[in-house]
């Protein structure tokens, strides 16, 4: 299926009477792309996916499909597979009846249906339980159900709205590997939503990161991780996410609550900067900032401190746990080259 599945978002918007839900989105998904839209809740991923399905009219803009414009195009004719939240199955059939029932609907012989069937359930691995009704599988069973419809008539475009948020932690982790195993043997354009940035991050080839209804950033898990171009994405992406405190840059050290903090960039005139640094790469240091500990999280393989610094929750995160006790007082530093720099006013990166 390469080559197919390519998909263009211009200048999307969507109004609900005088409320704008998406302000004039842009993307441009390629052909075999992992493609996830993160954000947090209200921010307008979801409303994007069912605009690409075809269930939700745009305001203004268009959407391209492999060069054809398919903005007023019904859903049946675009060729797109929808995995939703609620998986959406019929109560009342067998899970090889759920599955088929797409094949069914545009009249593809029974022997062809059975034979699609029995593939699509074995890739996601419940061909044992094809007699079965959906009352009788658990959330992991039903999931896969689900994903077993969405693939059968191999569609051109996958589109998986928060798929996994009704399991548990550990079944979330296996199915997530799974997903991504299947998605690239089919070799089919995903589309995936989520607010949950590790799932994100494990499963995209590329991110949009959404807020507020608009697309602050584009770029893969490693891009927007290591150089967040907003302090608001700066803020949502990580575990926990990066610390950020008002300063002054000025030559090549910013200064927090009176304390010269030396950076591997220099200024010429002062400027007012956030600063952000990832817990990952706080450090307990002398010639610091002061904090105190206000409590220790040893969670096995690695550990988070949490730090009061005038007033400001900064967290450190280390894979060994630090001789610190709460309610101690610290200094914490960085090194030079692991300081983000924002502009406080625009939000935007320096």
């Amino acid at each position: 299926m390469t080559g197919i599945g390519r998909v263009r978002v211009e200048g999307v918007v969507k109004s609900h009477g005088v409320t704008t839900v998406l302000h004039g989105i842009d993307l441009a998904i390629e052909p075999g792309e992992f493609f996830v839209l993160l954000g947090p809740s209200g921010s307008g991923k979801t409303t994007t996916l069912r605009i690409l399905a075809g269930l939700e009219s745009v305001s203004a803009g268009r959407v391209l499909m492999d060069g054809t414009d398919v903005t007023t195009q019904e859903p049946g004719a675009r060729d797109v597979a929808m995995v939703f939240q609620s998986y959406a199955l019929y109560p009342h059939m067998t899970v090889a009846q759920n599955i088929g029932f797409p094949l069914k609907m545009v009249g593809t012989n029974a022997a062809e249906i059975e034979r699609a069937v029995t593939a699509a359930a074995a890739k996601v691995g419940i061909g044992h339980l094809l007699q079965r009704t959906p009352g009788q599988l658990s959330g992991g069973q039903q999931q896969r159900c689900a994903l077993a419809r969405a693939i059968v008539r191999q569609p051109r475009l996958f589109l998986l709205d928060e798929p996994l948020s009704n399991l548990d932690a550990k079944l979330r982790l296996e199915t997530r590997l799974e997903l991504h195993r299947l998605q690239r043997s089919l070799g089919v354009t995903t589309v995936y939503v989520t607010h949950d940035q590790e799932e994100a991050m494990t499963l995209a080839d590329r991110i949009a990161v959404f807020m507020d209804g608009r697309i602050v950033q584009v770029g893969t898990p490693r891009e927007i991780y290591a150089r967040p171009q907003t302090i608001a994405v700066a803020g949502f992406i990580g575990t926990p996410p990066m610390n950020l405190l008002a300063g002054v840059w000025q030559g090549d050290a910013v200064t927090v609550s009176g304390r010269r903090l030396p950076l591997a960039v220099a200024t010429s005139t002062p400027r007012d900067v956030m600063l952000g640094v990832r817990p990952g790469d706080l450090r307990i240091d002398a010639g610091g900032l002061k904090a105190r500990v206000e409590r220790v999280e040893d969670l096995g393989d690695s550990s988070i401190v949490s730090f009061m610094a005038d007033e400001r929750p900064l967290k450190l995160k280390s894979d060994r746990l630090p001789p610190v006790r709460e309610g101690e007082d610290v200094f914490l530093g960085f090194a030079p080259e692991a300081a983000h720099l924002f502009d406080p006013h625009s939000g935007l990166r320096l």
